[in-house]
C-alpha cells in the first residue's frame, strides 16, 4: 500500500468507528451524515482489503484486522491533532531557546539591561546572543534565519519582505570632558568643525550624523576613529576631545564619568529606533514573544528619555 494513495481523512473515520462501533454515532462525532460515513467505510474496506466493521445486532463489531489497526490509527489521529493541527505555541518559562539579535554596541547598552531583568523573571533558560553586523548584511542574516531580530537604526531594512515596529525617536548630542577646556554651552559652526573629534563607527557603520554633515559639505577635524562607543569612557576624561553621539550613549556615560553636553550649531537629525524582522518570522510564536518583550521594555513616549 502506498500512503500517497490513502486519504488520511479515512483514518479519522476509522478511529471514530473503532470508538463508537456505529455508523450513525461515528458520523455524529465527526459532523458527517450517515451516508457520508458509510461511503467512507466502504473506501476503508477497499484500502485495507478487509470488512473492518460488521453488523452484529445493533452494533458494528470490529474484525480482527480492525482490532489490530485500531491502536495505531488512534495514535496517528491523536498525533496529527496534537502536533500538527494545533496552533503553535511558545512557553517562555519552559523554553531554553537561543535568540540572535542584530544590534550595535549602543543597542547592547541601551536595550539589553531591561530585557535581561525581564528574562530572569519570565524566561530564565532563554539565551540571547547580541551581535553587530554591517547594515548591508543585516537583511541576509534575517532572511537566512541566522538572526531572529534587529534592534536599532537599520534604514536598509525598510523594504519589502521585512516588518518593522517603532520603539522611539532620538537624536545626537555633543559631549566633552566636564573639566577640560572652557565651559562653553554651545559651539559655533567654525568651532565645531575645528574641534578635535572622536568619531565612532561600529563595524564601519556610517551614522546618520556623518551623512548629514557630508550632505552639507562640512568636514570635521577627526583626530580618532573608534569601533565602540564605550571606549569613550576612558578616552574623553582629561582631554579636549569632543564626540557627537546618540543621546542614549551620553546618558549612559554620564553615569560613569563627568561629561558636559555642548549645544550643536545645527538642527540635529532624528534617529528612528525600531525593531525589524523578516516576514518568515511574522507568525512564529517565539519570535512574536521576543519582539513583544523588546517593545514593551524599550518603547518610549515622545520626549521621554532612557531613565523614565
Amino acid at each position: 500500500m502506498d500512503i500517497r494513495n490513502v486519504d488520511l481523512n479515512l483514518l479519522v473515520v476509522f478511529d471514530a468507528m473503532a470508538r463508537h462501533c456505529s455508523v450513525g454515532r461515528a458520523g455524529e462525532a465527526l459532523g458527517l451524515s450517515q451516508p457520508a460515513t458509510s461511503a467512507a467505510l466502504a473506501r476503508l474496506r477497499v484500502v485495507f482489503d478487509d470488512a473492518l466493521f460488521l453488523r452484529a445486532g445493533t452494533r458494528m463489531k470490529p474484525t480482527p484486522r480492525a482490532l489490530e489497526l485500531a491502536p495505531a490509527v488512534h495514535r496517528v489521529v491523536e498525533a496529527i491533532n496534537a502536533e500538527i493541527l494545533q496552533k503553535a505555541a511558545f512557553d517562555p518559562a519552559r523554553s531554553d531557546r537561543s535568540f540572535t539579535l542584530l544590534t550595535p554596541d549602543i543597542g547592547e547598552v541601551a536595550f539589553l539591561p531591561g530585557v535581561m531583568r525581564r528574562l530572569r523573571q519570565e524566561a530564565p533558560q532563554v539565551r540571547l546572543l547580541a551581535t553587530s553586523r554591517p547594515r548591508h548584511v543585516a537583511a541576509e542574516a534575517l532572511e537566512s534565519g541566522e538572526a531572529d531580530l534587529a534592534v536599532g537604526f537599520f534604514p536598509d531594512l525598510r523594504k519589502a519582505g521585512f516588518f518593522q515596529q517603532a520603539l522611539f525617536k532620538t537624536s545626537y548630542v555633543c559631549i566633552a570632558c566636564a573639566q577640560a577646556g572652557p565651559a562653553v554651552t554651545r559651539m559655533t559652526q567654525r568651532q565645531y568643525l575645528a574641534a578635535r573629534h572622536v568619531v565612532v563607527r561600529p563595524d564601519g557603520r556610517e551614522h546618520l550624523i556623518d551623512r548629514f554633515l557630508d550632505d552639507k559639505g562640512w568636514r570635521r577635524h577627526v583626530t580618532l576613529e573608534l569601533s565602540h562607543f564605550m571606549s569613550l569612557l576612558s578616552l574623553l576624561p582629561g582631554t579636549d576631545l569632543i564626540a557627537t553621539v546618540p543621546e542614549d550613549i551620553a546618558t549612559v556615560m554620564e553615569r560613569h564619568i563627568a561629561i558636559r553636553r555642548i549645544g550643536l550649531p545645527f538642527a540635529v537629525p532624528v534617529i528612528d529606533v525600531q525593531l525589524y524582522w523578516h516576514r518568515r518570522m511574522q507568525n512564529d510564536p517565539a519570535n512574536r514573544w521576543l519582539r513583544g518583550l523588546f517593545h514593551e521594555v524599550n518603547r518610549r513616549d515622545a520626549n521621554v528619555g532612557m531613565d523614565s
